[in-house]
């Protein structure tokens, strides 16, 4: 008990310095740095102390359960600094209102001293009951004496290398807010060992630890997939293959677990158990900052293919969850052996491990994984199942070991996070959020370019001419839109381009909020006093069901289909929602990325679309080879295109200077960009069956070419083309002459032979070689139109 409660001292008194630095610099951002500003928090920390100890210490000393006090006390004040954390900036913005601009130094030293004292009286006068707590509760242990003095010695060590600690590393490593979530874990911590120690029966400690190790098994899944996600292609097969290795490794587990039972008794096996599973998960943690070097060694081995990808990710799970798994299933079935001895039923045992496992995907997904970072939020699993293990157990248990390697990755492991730079460039940001982590990365001549989990997105601040092209090309189809919606936001170029029209409201809807923060440095060159759209954060599927709005126009991001979740916004169901948020006239978009899809997941895609809109069309965003994206247009009404009124539009087209040059000078230029009609469509689409809801061929099919691409995008777009074709009646309504119409018919096919004398060119770096390449075939197309 000494030892137990000199620890638990210590750890008090680092997260109290702790506090106390995070908070002064806190504070001082709204106090301003005066004299009077700087000693208040000084002022009112130890007035907290004071009122807690004077309050509080009295009614500690004459109760019969101290260790409730303690505990109490320890809660409420990482209680109180996770409400700070959160309300903080909104309280300091109060509070400057309140000083004014220019007060007299009595006013001032008023607001800023009791202001901060009441801020933060919570949680320091909680701080100030500790120590009467903790001596109260040893008081009456044999051997502790009734001076306190060693308990004070503790407390003030722990004070020291808190603030030593918070200086040199926590702040510069965390900053101010994660700096007080990291103390109050302490708190937390501490009083979670108090609350233990009160609830010693075997039965209830055993049922303690059944629901923390459901809670810190499921913690460390969501954690290692989240991880994962970074470096594996993020695909249906591998949360499979991730969720298979898991199951398999806790069954290993327990199997094990049959043959080596008996051996010790309950509480040495569930040290054992526990310290092994910490440093288990701890070398899992470790092996992490290798897995994106291992996977790309081992796809190297096993050669190109679907089945070496998969295999490589296969192995990754091997790595992070096949140690801890096996003693995830070995402790189980251990803590539920060891319930039914202390007469608890299996039902129960179950339900309360259940019950934790419940609880993870919440705590560390939503909370702990975007305050402190994958890395400390998969510290903080293996030093909770530390934390389960009895004190005096320790040593015997050799917890040290973990312990140890636990302080190492802390100190010295950078964060764990993946993000490929290029020679030369930088990270600008990087957010890690709920669902991925988003950054934005510039290359060594300034091109920033977006990932989503380190993923280069097709979009950065290189590609405004394309990325505005997906918006006025849908756009310059209606008539007169009003109201326009882009499902997904990317770099937020395409949208921002549409809302520089100044007669036309643009809503965006972004899964992702780091996206939409992130999209800010892409948007910048439109002007700082530019319009920008309305950004929704939400689902887009659910956003389309759920909205009462019409739109003359919706614009649909062209989504990777072998990313999880994507291929249902490439269903006959959301296809069918769309059309229902469309006014009478309106038109319809779904831009498809060709460099990221086969011709067989196409074939699905495309008999979804005419599924709902059997007179669509098909459309070039641009006549890029290496990136080819293809746009499915489709009107509510079905009607063809007005030529005249698409000529008056085009004519009347006045965008600002970023958009100057879109390429869209006329109604061929416009035009010129469909590649096929509704009979070609449907004569592709064949009998390949539609993806849907209830059977999503496109999230099953589209992995295979991120696993393993068979050819080139522009071998791909080619081989599109020739099974593609349109007829201007099947495009514009009747009325336009022949002579006009066979200048359409003559574009498209120059442009058809524009893309494959570029598909011919062999890349040299002598740029007379290239043009000799392409002067004849570029002279042919002329020929054939010179529109």
């Amino acid at each position: 008990m000494n030892a137990a409660a000199l620890l638990l001292m210590v750890a008090s008194g680092f997260a109290g310095l702790g506090y106390q630095i995070a908070w002064t610099q806190q504070c001082a951002l709204w106090q301003g740095h005066e004299a009077a500003a700087v000693l208040a928090v000084v002022t009112a920390f130890f007035g907290g102390l004071a009122a807690g100890a004077l309050l509080l210490g009295a009614r500690i000393e004459r109760s019969d359960r101290p260790a409730w006090w303690y505990a109490g006390c320890e809660l409420a004040i990482a209680a109180w600094a996770l409400v700070l954390v959160a309300i903080m900036p909104a309280a300091s913005d109060k509070l400057l209102a309140l000083i004014g601009a220019e007060p007299s130094p009595a006013w001032q030293w008023t607001v800023v001293a009791g202001g901060t004292f009441l801020l933060l009286l919570p949680a320091t006068a909680a701080m100030g009951a500790t120590l009467p707590a903790m001596a109260r509760l040893v008081a009456g242990v044999p051997g502790a004496g009734r001076s306190i003095a060693w308990l004070y010695a503790g407390n003030t060590l722990g004070a020291v290398v808190g603030v030593l600690a918070t200086a040199f590393w926590l702040v510069p490593e965390l900053g101010l807010a994660r700096t007080a979530i990291f103390c109050a874990g302490l708190n937390l911590v501490c009083g979670a060992i108090a609350v233990r120690a009160v609830a010693a029966a075997p039965a209830r400690r055993v049922l303690l630890q059944l629901g923390a190790t459901g809670l810190l098994g499921i913690g460390y899944e969501v954690l290692v997939v989240r991880v994962l996600s970074e470096i594996a292609e993020d695909t249906v097969y591998t949360f499979a293959m991730l969720l298979a290795v898991y199951l398999v490794g806790t069954a290993v587990g327990a199997a094990g677990y049959q043959r080596w039972q008996g051996r010790r008794d309950v509480r040495g096996a569930t040290a054992a158990l526990l310290c092994g599973l910490a440093m288990a998960c701890l070398t899992g943690t470790l092996l992490l900052w290798a897995a994106g070097a291992l996977k790309l060694e081992i796809v190297r081995q096993l050669g190109a293919g679907m089945g070496a990808a998969i295999t490589a990710e296969a192995l990754l799970a091997v790595l992070a969850f096949g140690l801890p798994t096996v003693f995830m299933g070995a402790l189980f079935s251990h803590l539920c052996d060891a319930a039914r001895d202390s007469g608890v039923t299996l039902g129960r045992a179950l339900g309360i491990n259940t019950a934790g496992a419940a609880l993870a995907p919440v705590l560390f997904g939503v909370v702990v994984l975007p305050m402190l970072g994958a890395k400390f939020a998969l510290l903080l699993v293996a030093a909770s199942y530390l934390l389960l293990i009895v004190p005096r157990e320790w040593l015997p248990a050799r917890a040290w070991l973990p312990a140890g390697l636990f302080a190492m990755l802390a100190v010295l492991a950078p964060p764990l996070r993946y993000v490929d730079v290029p020679p030369g460039g930088r990270i600008v940001s990087y957010q890690e959020g709920v669902m991925a982590a988003v950054s934005v990365i510039e290359d060594a001549d300034g091109v920033a370019t977006l990932r989503i989990n380190n993923r280069q997105q097709e979009g950065s601040n290189a590609t405004l001419r394309v990325d505005a092209r997906q918006a006025w090309l849908p756009l310059q189809l209606h008539p007169a839109p009003r109201r326009a919606l882009f499902l997904g936001l990317g770099t937020g170029v395409t949208s921002a381009s549409a809302a520089q029209d100044p007669a036309l409201q643009v809503d965006a809807v972004e899964l992702l909020p780091e996206v939409i923060e992130a999209s800010g440095h892409f948007t910048r060159g439109f002007g700082d006093s530019a319009p920008l759209p309305r950004v929704v954060n939400a689902d887009a599927r659910r956003y389309v069901r759920a909205s009462d709005l019409h739109y003359d126009v919706i614009i649909a991001d062209n989504f990777h289909p072998a990313r999880s979740g994507s291929g249902s916004l490439y269903t006959v169901e959301h296809f069918a929602a769309v059309r229902g948020r469309l006014a009478a006239d309106g038109v319809f978009c779904q831009w498809l990325p060709l460099h990221q899809l086969d011709l067989t997941t196409l074939r699905s895609i495309v008999q979804s679309f005419i599924a709902t809109y059997p007179d669509g069309w098909a459309m070039l965003a641009s006549n890029s080879l290496e990136t080819p994206v293809l746009g499915l247009v489709g009107r509510r009404d079905g009607a063809r295109l007005d030529a005249a009124a698409l000529r008056q539009r085009v004519a009347a087209l006045r965008l600002p200077g970023p958009l100057a040059n879109l390429g869209i000078e006329d109604e061929f230029a416009l035009l010129g960009s469909f590649v096929a009609g509704p009979t070609a469509l449907r004569r592709f689409a064949g009998a390949a069956p539609a993806n849907t809801d209830d059977r999503p061929l496109v999230t099953y099919l589209a992995p295979r070419v991120t696993y393993a691409p068979t050819d080139l995008p522009r071998d791909r777009l080619v081989a599109l083309l020739a099974e593609l074709e349109i007829q201007p009646q099947e495009l514009v309504a009747p009325g336009a002459d022949l002579a006009w119409s066979r200048r359409l018919a003559a574009y498209w096919a120059a442009r058809d032979r524009f893309i494959e004398a570029g598909r011919s060119v062999r890349p040299s770096a002598d740029p007379y070689r290239m043009l000799a390449q392409v002067r004849e075939p570029l002279l042919a197309v002329l020929a054939i139109s010179p529109d």
